[in-house]
């Protein structure tokens, strides 16, 4: 069953964050030559959780699809990009994730492959969105993220959120995980500014391309903010409606 890793990596200083730059495009030559990976893209992220126009140079991410889970843990642990980007962050983190579902376009093409068994019970649901912000309607795009953010940020039930995007202002994923698929569809089909966010995209063709897409979450390694990225106790607590 295919497997998606979503990475991050902060980094501090000059140095780290010039080299880090650096490797959006040196690291492109490396992840070409990394046979076991299926889909890979390098993303900065936006001040705060990443949910802003204006660039954050200290946190960057990799998301990348491999063959399995296996694969995709040794994958993280051993490949040269990693490991080196590990050794100059000053803290990392690694989500683990099982498609559920995936609708839409990444770059003319859909990257996640569903299991066509999906297991159920297994823990909390993770969500990305990605879009492709026509230039001609980012400002209204962008005038509409203060509000989602805030609601994002005051929900309870939101384990953990984060904005990155591969070109700032245009290509844009928002990553979040919930304890269970009923949480997270309350915020999203509830009558708040994600709602009606949606309905204007849908009104006025904002986005070139997009995608959405669900996961279990497999499992968490590393710290983000100097503790776990999620608490291994959700981990333990089934979810019977994830494939629903």
């Amino acid at each position: 069953m295919p497997t998606a890793t979503l990475s991050l990596f902060r980094f501090q200083g000059l140095g780290p964050r010039l080299w880090v730059i650096g490797q959006m495009a040196l690291a492109r030559l490396a992840l070409r030559r990394e046979g076991r990976l299926s889909f890979w893209k390098l993303c900065g992220s936006g001040t705060g959780e990443g949910f802003t126009p204006k660039p954050n140079w200290g946190v960057w991410a990799i998301l990348a699809v491999w063959p399995d889970e296996p694969t995709a843990r040794s994958g993280v642990a051993d490949s040269p990009v990693w490991r080196r980007w590990r050794g100059r962050a000053v803290e990392s983190a690694t989500v683990y994730l099982a498609p559920l579902s995936a609708r839409g376009a990444w770059s003319g093409a859909n990257p996640f492959a569903p299991d066509p068994q999906p297991q159920t019970g297994a823990g909390p649901l993770a969500v990305l969105t990605r879009a492709s912000v026509k230039p001609s309607r980012a400002l209204r795009f962008w005038r509409r993220v203060p509000d989602i953010q805030a609601v994002i940020g005051a929900n309870p039930d939101v384990r953990f959120k984060i904005g990155i995007g591969e070109v700032p202002l245009l290509h844009q994923v928002t990553f979040s995980i919930w304890p269970d698929a009923a949480s997270m569809a309350r915020f999203a089909r509830g009558d708040g500014p994600h709602a009606r966010a949606i309905k204007a995209v849908r009104a006025e063709g904002w986005f070139r391309d997009e995608l959405y897409a669900r996961f279990r979450v497999l499992g968490v390694d590393g710290q983000w903010n100097g503790r776990a990225l999620l608490d291994p106790a959700l981990l333990s607590h089934p979810d019977p409606d994830l494939a629903a």
